[in-house]
C-alpha cells in the first residue's frame, strides 16, 4: 500500500482520465442517442485499451514490474469475464425489444452504477481480507497463515468454474427478465409506460411522473452487473488481495471499455462460442491459486501468462469450431 501513498499523482491522473473521458463520451460524442457503428465502437475500444496500457506503463515506471503484472492480470481477467457478460446484455436488450439507438445510453448509465458498486465491493473486500487472517499454524510441517475470506473465495471460484463449464448452454434464452429484482424494484416504485418514449427515463402524464421501460432496462442491466461482480471481483482478489488501487483501476478500465466492446462484438458473439470454456478454466485456476496460496505462491507474471494463454487458446478454438450466428436485435 506504500506505493499508493508515495505516488498520489498516479491516483489523481487516473481520476482525471476517467472524468474527462466520461464527460466527452456523454456530453460531446454521444450527446444525442444514436446507433453506434462498428467503426465508432472499434475506435472507442482501441482508445480504452490504449489508455489502459499507457496507465499500466505509468504503474511500471513509477511503482514496479510486480504491480504492472498485477494490473495487467486483473485487467485481462476482468476483460475476459466481461465478454461473457455481454451475452446477457444481448438477451436483456432482445427480451425488452430495445431499439439499437438506445443501447448506448442504457450501457452508459449501467457503467456509471458499476463504478460505484465496484468501489464498494473492492475496498470493502480488501478490509475484510485484512481482518480475516487466521493465527499462524503448522500444516504438513510448514508454518502457514490462512485467510478465511480468500479460502471461501477460492472454493467459490473453483465451484463456479466447474459449474460454468457445462451450465453455459442453459435456459437463459427463455429467461423472464421482468422477474429480475431490478425490474421488480422499478415497478414497485413507479408506474411504467408500455412503450419507450425516445431516450427518456421519465415522462409526465396529467402532471404525474411516470417511468418508461428504458429505466426498467437500466435497472435490469445494473442488477445483472451486480451478479456478474460476484464472480469477477473475487477473481481479481487472487491477484493483489491487499492493494485496492491496483484492483480498482484495472477493474474500472476494463469496465469502461465494456460498452464499446459490446457494440463491436454484439453481432459477432457466435465467433467466441468456446470462450466460456476458457473462462471456466480461468475461474478454476484462480480458485486453486487462492486455495494453495498459503502453501505456494503463484507469481503475477505466471498468472498473467496462464490467463493470456487460456484466452488465446479459447479464441482460436472458437474460430476453428464456430457456432451459428444468433439473430440480431432490431434497429
Amino acid at each position: 500500500m506504500d506505493h499508493m501513498i508515495n505516488h498520489p499523482g498516479i491516483i489523481g491522473g487516473f481520476s482525471v482520465i476517467i472524468i474527462i473521458m466520461l464527460l466527452l463520451d456523454l456530453g460531446v460524442f454521444n450527446k444525442k442517442s444514436h446507433v453506434v457503428s462498428s467503426r465508432e465502437a472499434l475506435i472507442w475500444s482501441i482508445v480504452w485499451i490504449a489508455l489502459s496500457m499507457v496507465f499500466s506503463g505509468v504503474i511500471y515506471y513509477y511503482i514496479g514490474f510486480e504491480q504492472f503484472t498485477q494490473f495487467q492480470s486483473a485487467y485481462w481477467i476482468e476483460k475476459a469475464l466481461s465478454v461473457d457478460n455481454l451475452f446477457v446484455f444481448i438477451m436483456v436488450f432482445g427480451f425488452f425489444n430495445v431499439p439499437k439507438y438506445l443501447h448506448h445510453k442504457v450501457l452508459f448509465w449501467g457503467i456509471i452504477g458499476a463504478l460505484v458498486f465496484r468501489a464498494i465491493f473492492i475496498f470493502t473486500g480488501v478490509e475484510l481480507i485484512n481482518m480475516t487472517y487466521l493465527p499462524e499454524m503448522e500444516i504438513f510441517g510448514h508454518e502457514v497463515r490462512i485467510n478465511a475470506v480468500l479460502s471461501i473465495f477460492g472454493l467459490f471460484l473453483l465451484f463456479a468454474g466447474i459449474k460454468s463449464w457445462s451450465a453455459h448452454e442453459d435456459n437463459d434464452e427463455n429467461k423472464d427478465f421482468y422477474k429480475s429484482p431490478g425490474a421488480k424494484i422499478i415497478y414497485k416504485l413507479f408506474k411504467v409506460t408500455k412503450n419507450f418514449e425516445g431516450d427518456r427515463f421519465f415522462i409526465k402524464v396529467n402532471g404525474k411522473r411516470i417511468a418508461t421501460p428504458l429505466l426498467v432496462v437500466v435497472a435490469v442491466i445494473e442488477f445483472t452487473d451486480l451478479i456478474f461482480a460476484v464472480d469477477s471481483i473475487p477473481a481479481i482478489f487472487a491477484i493483489a488481495p491487499d492493494d485496492p488501487f491496483i484492483l480498482y483501476t484495472s477493474n474500472i478500465f476494463a469496465i469502461l471499455g465494456l460498452r464499446a466492446l459490446y457494440f463491436l462484438l454484439a453481432n459477432f458473439m457466435h465467433m467466441f462460442s468456446k470462450l466460456h470454456y476458457g473462462l471456466a478454466v480461468i475461474l478454476s485456476f484462480i480458485g486453486v491459486k487462492m486455495l494453495i496460496s498459503p502453501f505456494y505462491h503463484i507469481s503475477s507474471p505466471v498468472s498473467l501468462a496462464v490467463v493470456g494463454g487460456i484466452l488465446i487458446i479459447s479464441v482460436i478454438l472458437s474460430f476453428l469450431f464456430p457456432a451459428k450466428p444468433a439473430t440480431e436485435v432490431r434497429e
